[in-house]
């Protein structure tokens, strides 16, 4: 039995790895703003399923600024590629975020009322975290193109706001 656990977390790893070859480091310009509307469509999804099964009114308020604030941000991501004559490149961390949240959305769907709403919360501070070291740690230093580095730190700061937010929400559903 202790084999086969540890061939099972060594498959794990060996897969993992194998999925992060590349590294978030290594996109280019046009890859990394796949990965930013990819993120910021998954969170709509999130606050969609919020609106759809959340009776409180602290949820159902985040989950409005969630929609208006990423709609936003991916409205002038959009326009901004216009401008550039560009195209948002798919790739794999594009593709491994909307795989997770498949199963997040599908986790989130089969709860409800308080427990719904507790990790909703948890997930939305979870999730702005990752994404915002990601951004700035990551992203904005390899940023080449200076408007959508601009971008980029603009979105970020309105993203950091709503980690405190998430985080404030989890605190009183706790």
């Amino acid at each position: 039995m202790k084999k086969i656990i540890i061939t099972a977390v060594a498959s794990l790893v060996l897969g993992v790895t194998s999925v992060f070859a590349q590294s978030p480091a290594e996109l280019n310009d046009l890859e990394i703003a796949h990965v930013a509307y990819t993120a910021d469509n998954i969170d709509i999804r999130y606050a969609k399923i919020a609106l759809e099964k959340s009776n409180d009114t602290k949820v159902r308020e985040f989950a409005q600024t969630m929609i208006r604030d990423h709609e936003a941000v991916n409205e002038q991501a959009l326009a901004l590629l216009a401008k550039l004559g560009a195209e948002a490149q798919d790739n794999f961390l594009s593709q491994k975020l909307n795989s997770d949240a498949d199963t997040i959305a599908s986790e989130l769907n089969g709860l409800a009322g308080a427990e719904f709403d507790k990790r909703y919360a948890e997930n939305e501070l979870a999730y702005h975290k990752a994404v915002n070291d990601l951004v700035e740690n990551t992203f904005i230093p390899n940023i080449e193109n200076a408007e959508v580095k601009d971008l980029f730190k603009a979105g970020l700061e309105i993203f950091k706001v709503h980690e405190g937010h998430a985080e404030m929400m989890v605190k009183s559903l706790n």
